[in-house]
């Protein structure tokens, strides 16, 4: 995903969902009447009964769990004696009862900024004592009030189906962000935080977690130049909305420098008849240079000169493209230099990673490039006997950069052909099978269920979406997720997760404030205090507080046979992992349940937010987890694993080549936002041909060729490239140590499932991750968090069973 405009300091990261058409022009902005309605009740202790889960039966939700996604006649019939009530009335998106038109977006942005306003002038005018004890939580409140907007508006403008919606949804995104912004530039609020974080009675009256978010947040007005004169205020304003609008340049016209490639079609034997027919014109066959079938080619042309061509134009990106990503490299160069650090990486590392520093970084992707080494050379060896043994030659042969994709695809090949079994494996993989499936995988683990609910009207986006409440066994309701999980024509195809309102707790005095406000004209009306304050959604009062539920959104793209009503979506083995990974993302917003929102589930350290997700990858792949669900849809019949370990075995063959790509990519990106780039000669294509060269063991790039300018992920992660390999040994080391592996059903055993949550899951981002990470791994060696840290870390790899 990448990251079109530059995060705000009253939001994280994941708030402003990144993609580059943030830039395109809002639409005008369109008043219509509000709504008229008065509150009636004032007991602020008076609230909507809950359901009794208590009461359910749990083995009733789970088969219905399933036959909600499988059975499409199961999910109308559970609607039906909703659609047959007496009361239809719009209860808003999300049961957000702002949001039950167009309108209400407007609405909900401008009692927003209202408040927030009111909250800035209470923390500008803080004086006592007990104003400042109180100033972490206010200023929270006052992130919090805007993420409620900017996260739900965010969602809504990329996924609704409804134009009008989409719309509203961006004006009242684009008001608020606006203000935002407005916060940002102004050092009342810094300067108060400042006095607060130097008096060492307020800072002893916080708790950690209070002092943590304090902390970013100072952290966040550091990097947004605050302490900086005007003049240097606003050119950094001005040169990140051009790096932001390079960025969207960047990424939207990537471009080769070679748009066509075009060769005699008797030049491509080995792809596909039919593909090659589509492309054919009297003779000759013309290839687009980005599109998926040249990929396909560099895999499968048997004619090595043909490779050779199609590698260097798909490798080559047209100088515009490599002058739009040099002159946004050499802004945001400016702009770390505005805000008093050496470097880009250094200002983007410094608060919101564990790796704290570009020097960590590189210990990190020196130790993992030195273990991966001799896998890598042990691949490479066997791609060089391929070539050997299929060109017929005697002697020895030099492995070329357009050979490697095409000897790998050949043995490949040659492995899936050995295979006994028939690959069928999706049809053990309905939707419907595979989230029963996640839903006694928590259970088991965690105590936490997955059980349907009905859905009110106006309360989700399109009648596809299903709605399912998670419930503790000790805590009862603890989160709602719904669930949008079917292909539609109008959907983006990319999986995701949305936190479309975080945990938070919610304080008596809020509580009332809000009630008091809420008879205003034009608002909803409410019926209880505690609806008022969380605008109707759903909230918990457990352990003697009020905290609203995270409310998460998950959207997956998989296709229904709407015409064979008996069949369900059935998924591959790669969509099925793409849902454990989401749900792995959706399970650390539950359990971490934190008080305050800057820190409650995935706001956490960017390379430490992937971890839950990436962990649950390796859920899915244990015998004993998928031994929980996965059945023949038709028959029943339970899934033979050595299906699933054969896929396995063939996908992971050079998963070591595979890796050292990425450590090259995540190094690149490390250099391209350090000091170098302010030197004169600034050469981005030698650069990342010189690191082929020194830490490659892979042929690397010829001359002539220009591949960074293909690289969009240096544009929404830059320095930050890295985080993906870092979770991914961080997963496997916590998959090795906390569940051994999966040897002897550890899967699925309570005790290791507390041991995650407890140590690491529940903290979200209020702890520090290394403490989590040491913690949960019992290795003391990892509590600093300093470059020896980050070695080690590197050092343990993926591929091998060896302890260290």
């Amino acid at each position: 995903m990448i990251k079109a405009v530059r995060s705000g300091l009253w939001t994280c990261s994941s708030c402003i969902r990144q993609i580059s058409r943030l830039q395109q022009r809002l639409p005008q902005k369109r008043w219509l009447s509000a709504e008229t309605g008065a509150a009636h009740q004032t007991d602020i202790n008076i609230r909507t009964p809950p359901v009794d889960y208590a009461t359910a039966d749990p083995k009733h939700d789970d088969v219905l769990l399933r036959q909600i996604f499988d059975s499409p006649p199961t999910f109308r019939g559970l609607l039906q004696p909703l659609l047959q009530s007496a009361s239809r009335s719009n209860v808003g998106l999300f049961r957000n009862k702002y949001l039950t038109s167009p309108q209400g977006f407007l609405t909900f942005a401008d009692i927003t900024i209202e408040r927030a306003s009111r909250l800035v002038d209470k923390v500008t005018n803080a004086s006592t004592m007990a104003d400042y004890k109180t100033l972490v939580r206010d200023l929270d409140r006052l992130s919090d009030l805007l993420c409620r907007v900017l996260d739900v508006s965010d969602f809504v403008r990329i996924t609704h189906p409804d134009v009008k919606i989409q719309e509203a949804a961006s004006v009242a995104w684009s008001q608020v962000y606006m203000y935002m912004n407005q916060l940002n530039t102004s050092t009342a609020l810094s300067d108060q935080l400042g006095r607060a974080l130097a008096d060492p009675e307020v800072m002893a009256s916080w708790n950690e977690e209070e002092q943590t978010v304090a902390k970013l947040l100072q952290q966040d007005f550091k990097k947004s130049a605050i302490h900086l004169p005007k003049e240097y205020r606003d050119a950094f304003v001005d040169v990140s909305q051009s790096i932001s609008e390079l960025g969207a340049e960047f990424v939207d016209h990537m471009e080769p420098e070679t748009p066509h490639i075009e060769l005699p079609s008797s030049r491509f034997h080995g792809i596909d008849p039919q593909m090659a027919r589509r492309m054919v014109r009297r003779g000759t066959l013309y290839l687009p240079t980005l599109a998926p079938a040249a990929t396909v080619a560099l895999r499968r042309v048997h004619h090595e000169e043909t490779r050779k061509v199609i590698y260097y134009a798909t490798r080559t990106a047209s100088k515009r493209s490599i002058d739009t990503l040099e002159n946004m490299l050499k802004l945001r160069s400016q702009l770390a230099t505005l805000s008093g650090f050496d470097s880009y990486g250094r200002m983007a590392l410094q608060d919101k990673m564990m790796a704290k520093t570009p020097e960590s970084v590189h210990q990190f992707l020196q130790a993992l490039s030195k273990h991966n080494s001799s896998f890598v050379e042990a691949e490479m060896g066997d791609l060089v006997k391929e070539k050997i043994q299929r060109l017929g030659l005697s002697g020895s042969t030099t492995l070329q950069p357009w050979d490697k994709d095409y000897y790998m695809e050949s043995i490949r090949t040659a492995m899936r052909s050995r295979r006994k079994t028939d690959d069928f494996l999706a049809a053990y993989f309905s939707l419907g099978t595979v989230m029963q499936g996640l839903s006694r995988l928590f259970s088991r683990l965690y105590g936490i269920r997955l059980v349907p609910r009905d859905t009110l009207p106006g309360e989700t986006w399109h009648p596809d979406v299903r709605r399912l409440d998670v419930i503790s066994d000790t805590d009862g309701h603890v989160a709602v997720l719904y669930c949008d999980l079917f292909y539609r024509d109008d959907k983006s195809p990319n999986p995701a997760h949305f936190t479309v309102r975080c945990s938070r707790e919610i304080s008596t005095d809020e509580i009332q404030e809000t009630w008091e406000q809420s008879g205003q004209e034009g608002l909803p009306t409410f019926e209880t205090p505690l609806e008022a304050a969380n605008d109707g959604m759903h909230v918990s009062q457990q352990t003697g507080s009020v905290k609203q539920l995270p409310t998460i959104a998950l959207i997956c793209d998989f296709h229904q046979d709407r015409e064979e009503r008996n069949q369900p979506a059935l998924l591959d083995y790669y969509q099925m992992e793409t849902l454990f990974h989401e749900m792995g993302h959706a399970i650390h917003s539950v359990l971490a349940r934190t008080s305050l929102q800057n820190v409650a589930g995935t706001r956490c350290a960017t390379d430490f937010a992937e971890l839950p997700s990436t962990l649950m990858e390796h859920f899915c792949a244990d015998p004993s987890v998928l031994a929980l669900f996965a059945r023949h849809y038709k028959t029943d019949e339970p899934l033979p694993y050595q299906m699933v370990a054969e896929r396995l075995h063939v996908f992971n063959r050079f998963e070591a080549s595979d890796r050292e790509n990425q450590i090259i990519l995540a190094m690149l990106d490390q250099r391209y936002h350090s000091p170098i780039v302010r030197d004169g000669n600034f050469d981005s294509t030698k650069i990342y041909q010189d690191l082929q060269k020194e830490f490659g063991r892979l042929p690397a790039d010829p001359p002539g060729t220009r591949w960074q300018g293909f690289f969009g992920h240096l544009f929404g992660y830059g320095s930050t490239y890295y985080s993906y390999l870092f979770d991914q040994v961080l997963s496997e080391r916590v998959w090795r140590v906390v569940f051994s592996a999966g040897q002897n059903g550890a899967a699925l055993d309570r005790e290791n499932g507390e041991r995650l949550k407890e140590n690491l899951l529940k903290w979200g981002g209020s702890r520090d991750p290394w403490r989590c990470l040491s913690d949960t791994l019992q290795d003391e060696r990892l509590i600093n968090g300093d470059e020896k840290a980050m070695s080690l870390v590197g050092s343990w790899g993926i591929k091998d069973d060896v302890q260290s």
